[in-house]
């Protein structure tokens, strides 16, 4: 059994979409696999991105089917209600979960490609020329998302792209299924960097920035994203240590 819900602007796609597994598999231009896989793929004259998540571990096959909306389910409604907000993300196509016999399996989020010209990685890196320019307008568009109640939970530079226009830019938040639509403090603002892996200089950069436009002093919120910086550091040793075979 499936469960399919498609955007109004491709309904006419209805049967591509419905044989969705058909569609990602004919497809050889893969763009990430890693625990999920991404592949673009053609809707008639539309390039789309078709995210495939793994089936999940035996009680969250039980608990997305009947407990809790899925990864792709909150990818769709994340996406609808990031737009709602006046905040870009690409435009949702679809979402497709399957069941068979009262357990959730594959799951597939469907949306529109969208080009763009480098993540948030390329300017934390100093890959690109204007990358204080990027990073002082990235702080800008983060703001805004708090001051929108938008919280990303997985804020990583491969997740904000970039395009460059009209001689500024336009920032587009991806990989949405784990986020909360809530009031954020500035403290909590602050802590939203700590997955950058940003350097000392952009931190302080950033810290700075982000003080400017809100009510929180420079110094204490430095003092929050690298605090929380450090944790995650720290969480992802701790997991690598617990991956290690003896």
């Amino acid at each position: 059994m499936k469960k399919i819900v498609i955007h109004g602007d491709f309904e006419r796609y209805r049967s591509e979409l419905e044989a969705v597994e058909r569609l990602f598999d004919a497809s050889a231009q893969s763009i990430h696999k890693a625990r999920n896989e991404l592949r673009i793929a053609a809707l008639g004259d539309t390039r789309v991105v078709i995210k495939a998540f793994r089936i999940p571990n035996l009680l969250n096959r039980v608990v997305y089917a009947w407990l809790r909306p899925s990864k792709a389910a909150k990818s769709y409604a994340n996406a609808l209600n990031l737009l709602a907000l006046g905040i870009d993300t690409p435009q949702p196509v679809a979402m497709i979960e399957e069941h068979t016999l009262g357990l959730f399996g594959r799951s597939y989020y469907v949306s529109r490609h969208e080009p763009y010209d480098f993540t948030i990685r390329e300017a934390l890196h100093h890959k690109i020329e204007d990358h204080e320019a990027v990073i002082d307008a990235f702080v800008n568009f983060t703001y805004g998302l708090h001051a929108k109640g938008v919280w990303h939970e997985d804020y990583s530079p491969g997740n904000i792209l970039i395009r460059r226009e009209n001689g500024g830019y336009r920032f587009m938040l991806v990989d949405i299924n784990r986020m909360r639509f809530a009031a954020v403090t500035p403290k909590q603002g602050c802590a939203n960097f700590a997955k950058l892996w940003a350097r000392s200089e952009d931190l302080i950069q950033m810290a700075q920035r982000y003080a400017d436009l809100s009510s929180i002093p420079p110094q204490a919120c430095l003092e929050l994203m690298r605090r929380y910086a450090h944790r995650v550091v720290t969480v992802k040793k701790f997991k690598r240590l617990f991956k290690e075979k003896p």
